[in-house]
């Protein structure tokens, strides 16, 4: 696929690497309570790509799966036990952990459920209540 950019990224250690090729769906912060337990943080981030514009490279071997519902299937490391992408097969797409691409130009387009944020951020980007009206939110867009 010429002219398409293509991404590399990696967990902690970098047993486990992937390619990224084309741009994601979109990308944003996500604020879930969920979200936020899981990576450890006040607030995570998302990159969102369809299946087919990932391929592992190195360590498929050595991921891990730990299937919280059956809509989010986490991978991580089991090396480091860095996170790496989340499986999302009733949506059709996979989140990717923005941090482990370094070289993509993060672009965040939203934050996803900022009713249950710890961190506010004032950056003028929408803050949805919940998710979008697609994902089954109400779409609704909250004040900074």
């Amino acid at each position: 696929m010429s002219g398409e950019n293509t991404y590399t990224g990696s967990c902690f250690c970098g047993a486990v690497e992937l390619t990224l090729v084309g741009e994601p769906i979109t990308m944003g912060y996500c604020h879930f309570g969920s979200c936020r337990h899981w990576s450890a943080s006040p607030v995570s981030t998302y990159t969102l790509w369809s299946p087919e514009s990932m391929k592992i490279t190195k360590g498929a071997d050595n991921i891990s799966t730990y299937i919280k519902t059956q809509n989010s299937f986490l991978k991580w490391c089991k090396t480091c036990g860095g996170h790496l992408f989340t499986e999302h097969p009733a949506f059709g797409f996979i989140d990717v952990n923005a941090d482990i691409i370094p070289d993509l130009p993060f672009k965040p387009e939203a934050h996803l459920n900022y009713q249950e944020t710890v961190l506010p951020i004032k950056d003028g980007v929408p803050k949805l209540k919940d998710m979008p009206k697609e994902a089954g939110g109400s779409g609704d867009i909250i004040p900074e």
